[in-house]
């Protein structure tokens, strides 16, 4: 034990006249002023919901860039003209897997877990059943990014080992996760009341009580679609308890309604736009548009056919396309891929600009979610789902403050392929949740790989991410019980349970 000289002074004191006069004062004498006993939920709460969002859009570290070296890789939106092998070729490093899930649990899966704990507990002084309520929506979305990517993961017992002593969770399958997650969404839908108290610390929606309830309700509808394929009467009774009941249960209405992280000026490091601190503050020119893309939104000849590609994508600064729009080539060896580091497009400056948001869930995606839906038979009280579709698509180009071309919205099928094609090109930057989409539903239909690609993984796109190599030594039972869950090898071929 360590004692300071105002303990050994006071002690001394004590010895002198006496234990009875001891008590008075100690105990402020040795409170740490630095070290609160109690934990601030509104310095907590932002530090898990940025670290989350940030993980999986794009980390300012190498190789914890789980959005920027996997999903905007395998989906194509990105192909990768350095370091190929970290990702571009489906080959994602150890490290980024063990730091990935080290980041979710320990930097925001706790922390928001320790934010419910405090504002739902009646006896704390933070009791706030608002805040409780944002915390346990944003909650379910990381693990709903956890179990997405990895399949069986610790969920029930996750986050109970400081009360419970149990430092070797359970695996839950995804089939129970989903459950829980949805149970646990309208729980906090119900909790929420815009004439309770405020959100401090709220860098979503500013304590907009209406808005956390709209952003809980469309993510049900994410989450209830998703699972669909599987839980067909469960989803239809999701969809049917928000959109028959849209005052309880308010969802996105309008492209003023979206969930996202604002970012700053880089002067404040703690809130700034990872994309820009790497690509544009470090010079990081690592990833190019990829040909994919490109050749989906423009005519072959590096003009747009949709200007939502002219914000996705600058002109190439050199060779035979120079400003025009082109594409680098996915999977390539590195001594290849780097020709394309300035004879392809970078990616476009509304993402890499300082105060560029990173989307969480939009307004145009709750469309094409419901569109999906009415299709399926998931959903049918409400619009067509041409109906649907030609909205998602008009809210996407009204997003950047853009119109699609004429004909361009009269011209669409209101089939699955159309449907989740016309998704992938809306959820650009999103690349986790377009890789969601793709392995659930096979769209959109990626190309052939080019001869020279060097593509490992049996030339497919990653379905899921092995489990990281600590979770061998630290949970190995656990997770030989996880490997079954998932109803395969602990290899990125294993399909997760949501596939269609």
């Amino acid at each position: 034990m360590t004692f300071n000289i105002k303990t050994k002074a006071w002690m001394l004191i004590c010895l002198l006249i006496g234990a009875g006069a001891c008590t008075d004062g100690f105990e402020e004498l040795n409170t740490n002023p630095n070290d609160p006993v109690a934990v601030p939920a509104d310095v907590v709460f932002p530090y898990g919901v940025r670290e989350a969002i940030d993980r999986i859009h794009g980390h300012r570290t190498r190789l914890e860039r789980l959005g920027l070296d996997g999903g905007m890789l395998w989906v194509q939106y990105f192909a990768r003209n350095q370091y190929t092998n970290e990702g571009d070729t489906y080959n994602p490093d150890a490290s980024m897997r063990n730091n990935n899930w080290k980041g979710f649990y320990n930097e925001s899966l706790i922390n928001l877990q320790t934010v419910i704990d405090i504002t739902g507990d009646p006896e704390n002084a933070q009791f706030n059943e608002n805040f409780q309520a944002a915390g346990i929506i944003m909650r379910e979305y990381v693990f709903s990014v956890v179990t997405d990517t990895w399949g069986a993961i610790p969920y029930s017992e996750a986050l109970n080992g400081s009360k419970t002593g149990n430092l070797v969770p359970a695996y839950d399958s995804q089939e129970a996760i989903y459950a829980s997650m949805l149970e646990n969404l309208k729980l906090a839908a119900d909790l929420l009341d815009p004439s309770g108290d405020p959100i401090k610390g709220d860098i979503l929606f500013n304590g907009d009580i209406v808005r956390w309830q709209k952003f809980a309700n469309s993510l049900r509808l994410r989450l209830a679609n998703r699972q669909a394929a599987k839980k067909p009467a469960e989803a239809s009774k999701v969809f049917g308890e928000i959109l028959g009941s849209p005052s309880t249960y308010p969802i996105f209405t309008s492209n003023d309604d979206y969930a996202l992280l604002n970012h700053e000026s880089r002067l404040n490091d703690n809130n700034n736009n990872a994309w820009n601190e790497i690509m544009v503050v470090d010079g990081r020119e690592d990833w190019s548009i990829s040909n994919t893309l490109i050749d989906a939104m423009t005519d072959g000849e590096g003009n747009p056919t949709d200007p939502r590609i002219t914000v996705y994508a600058e002109p190439a600064a050199a060779g035979e396309m120079a400003g025009k729009l082109a594409g680098a080539v996915n999977g390539l060896p590195e001594a290849i891929a780097s020709v394309f580091i300035n004879t392809a497009s970078r990616p476009g400056k509304w993402f890499t600009r300082e105060s560029a948001p990173f989307f969480i869930m939009t307004y145009s995606e709750l469309l094409f979610v419901l569109a999906e839906a009415t299709l399926d038979g998931d959903y049918t009280a409400g619009l067509t789902a041409k109906e649907y579709l030609d909205m998602a698509v008009e809210a996407s180009f009204d997003q950047y403050g853009l119109t699609a071309p004429d004909g361009y919205i009269e011209s669409l099928v209101a089939d699955k392929e159309t449907i989740m094609t016309e998704k992938w090109k809306a959820l650009f930057s999103q690349g986790i949740e377009a890789w969601t989409e793709y392995r659930r539903t096979g769209f959109p239909l990626l190309p052939e790989a080019d001869n020279r690609a060097i593509f490992e993984n049996n030339g497919q796109v990653p379905t899921r991410l092995r489990y990281p190599e600590l979770e061998y030594s630290l949970n190995a039972a656990n997770l030989d019980i996880a490997t079954g869950l998932n109803g395969g090898p602990d290899d990125k071929l294993t399909p997760l349970w949501w596939v269609e």
